[in-house]
């Protein structure tokens, strides 16, 4: 069972065959301590599973939204028949042969199964699990290429039933397998969604091969536990039984009767949000081997929970660990690590940054499948954090205006058969004029402020080379301004951190990088391709942000992403040499000033 260590100022903290939870806060530690304390007075813990929308608003029809919302509580203790639900079926796809488990579905219903996924792998004998959260033509095909399509089952996953990236996917593979086949698709497929919705009325009258479902008061995000989180992963044969008995321990150590101090979630909910109080609202995760895509899932359900009303924290994912002296006062760090495979330049770098005043908590897993307790604590960590900040953690206001002016977009190409492309949008090839992209990163980077960050929206096909290629990018930023940065690949931010971009406060530069595929597919029954959907998503998105007042450059790539990167990379970096001539310029001109 997880133990609990609170308050552990300096790295003290007692080893335990559970995880290990330190914070060393340095003078915000007082602060934690009497939040908690005020929580306490509060009830709040009482309150949270006794179900009290009152927690985080007053209105009485938000409130209802909000139960409505809260279902999320009691899926540690469900989740155990869920499992065996899975288990049954994946025991039969196994004996007839399947070789691959397809996952099609986008944000909440693919993170967490990214990270069961990547953290355990496959087992001798089990169905290699693939996870497709994007439209990018160019992915579409390189998965697709890697398949049997005769042995591969798919699972198609949408909440909602609706989200339009999914039921694409859907289409386009049905069709591949029905081409293939010469028979309906129907057997190859297994639907993971809410009763009632589109999937499961489709699912239903077209005899897919099993529909499992979500409770319909489970928002996405919170979901880790249900089907959503644990149906792929179970079919290609991973114990997620033993995920849910973790989840189940942390759930009741984190119980009605535990008082604040002493409850795991709490506790780093209340520190997450005091310390974004403080004014260190920008959280960089750093995920050791093998969890690195926990840092994804965390990024979704911080961003997407409390990045709204002008408020929120900001998830800092991927970012690599730099020297004390690139970060300001905006940054906390929070360390997730299996105990004995922490790297030891990753406790000597922490170390550094705890003695130079930087808050860092740490996070030590006994083994991977703490990975189940550590959906719960999280998703109680955030619920608080929420309550303390003062959101609603359970809607996403802002992210509808994305889909809605996608549909804009659509609507006119069916009409008249043109895409609005953006005539601002700047071109990064060799061809076109350098000192144009340099001057229009110049002026970006002028505008910004402490406490600023740059998001990289890279509307690209996902590869080693293009995700190298963008750390480059983002580090050059985050060292030439001191500012925290942020990567996310369209269209999968959308359901992440899209609704911080929108909703929270107005400290984003942005730079959108859209680049054309290699080759384009057709969406069956849609009168466009996969590209001219992934476009339009972009030119929708790029419109709420401006929307909204956010400052933001767009960037096309073309088809070569690699050397389009390499030049905005060389063109950020001039920008910046141009920022610094330009400071020093000033500042000796005001030092000749003050001599005369």
């Amino acid at each position: 069972m997880p133990s609990v260590h609170i308050g552990c100022v300096g790295g003290e903290g007692v080893s335990s065959p559970g995880t290990e939870f330190v914070l060393s806060l340095g003078a915000l530690d007082q602060r934690v301590r009497e939040r908690l304390r005020a929580l306490d007075d509060a009830a709040f813990v009482r309150r949270l599973w006794e179900r009290d929308a009152t927690l985080w608003t007053s209105d009485p029809e938000q409130a209802d939204q909000v139960r409505a919302r809260l279902g999320w509580l009691a899926l540690p203790d469900s989740a155990a028949n869920e499992v065996a639900q899975v288990a049954a079926l994946a025991g039969r796809v196994a004996s007839e042969g399947y070789t691959d488990v397809v996952l099609l579905g986008i944000g909440g219903a693919s993170l967490a199964p990214e990270v069961v996924r990547t953290t355990f792998g496959g087992g001798e004998g089990s169905l290699d699990l693939h996870v497709l959260d994007t439209i990018c033509p160019d992915t579409v095909r390189a998965v697709e290429r890697a398949l049997d399509l005769a042995q591969t089952l798919f699972v198609v996953a949408s909440e909602s039933g609706t989200t339009a990236e999914t039921v694409s996917l859907a289409a386009y593979f049905c069709d591949r397998v029905q081409r293939l086949e010469g028979r309906s698709c129907a057997r190859r497929l297994v639907a993971v969604t809410t009763a009632g919705s589109p999937l499961a009325q489709k699912a239903e009258a077209e005899s897919y091969r099993a529909v499992f479902v979500v409770p319909d008061d489970v928002g996405g995000r919170f979901a880790a536990l249900s089907h959503l989180g644990l149906a792929a992963a179970g079919l290609a044969g991973i114990d997620v039984r033993e995920l849910v008995r973790r989840g189940q321990r942390m759930a009741a150590a984190c119980g009605a009767a535990t008082a604040a101090a002493e409850n795991e979630g709490v506790v780093l909910g209340a520190a997450l949000a005091e310390l974004a109080l403080a004014g260190r609202d920008k959280v960089t995760l750093v995920c050791a081997p093998p969890l690195q895509a926990f840092g994804a899932w965390v990024e979704q359900l911080i961003a997407g929970s409390l990045g709204k009303d002008g408020k929120g924290i900001l998830p800092v994912e991927g970012e690599p660990l730099g020297e004390p002296a690139v970060y300001g006062d905006d940054r906390a760090f929070l360390s997730i690590a299996i105990r004995g495979r922490e790297p030891g330049y990753l406790r000597e770098r922490l170390q550094k940054l705890e003695d130079a005043g930087h808050p860092v908590i740490t996070l030590t897993l006994a083994d991977a499948f703490d990975l189940g307790a550590e959906f719960v604590r999280w998703e109680i960590a955030v619920a608080t954090a929420a309550a303390i900040i003062g959101v609603n953690p359970f809607d996403e206001p802002n992210v509808q205006e994305s889909k809605e002016n996608t549909r804009s977009v659509l609507r006119m190409y069916r009409r008249d058969g043109l895409l609005l492309r953006e005539d601002e949008s700047l071109n990064s090839s060799f061809y076109a004029g350098e000192a144009r992209l340099t001057g229009a990163l110049q002026e970006l980077f002028a505008q910004a402020r402490p406490g600023d960050f740059v998001a990289l929206q890279a509307w690209l096909a996902q590869s080693p080379d293009t995700s190298r290629a963008l750390e480059e990018v983002r580090l050059a930023i985050r060292d030439g301004l001191g500012l925290a940065t942020t990567v996310g690949y369209g269209p999968r931010y959308l359901h992440s951190t899209g609704q911080y971009h929108k909703g929270g406060p107005n400290r984003g530069l942005f730079l959108q990088i859209v680049g054309e595929p290699k080759g384009d597919i057709v969406i069956p029954g849609e009168a466009y391709t996969f590209g001219t959907l992934l476009e339009a998503q972009s030119l929708g998105d790029l419109e709420a942000l401006r929307a909204h007042g956010r400052r933001v450059v767009r960037i096309s790539v073309g088809e070569e992403a690699r050397g389009g990167l390499a030049h905005i990379r060389d063109a950020v970096q001039s920008a910046l040499t141009a920022l610094r001539g330009e400071a020093e310029d000033g500042q000796a001109a005001s030092d000749k000033r003050a001599q005369s």
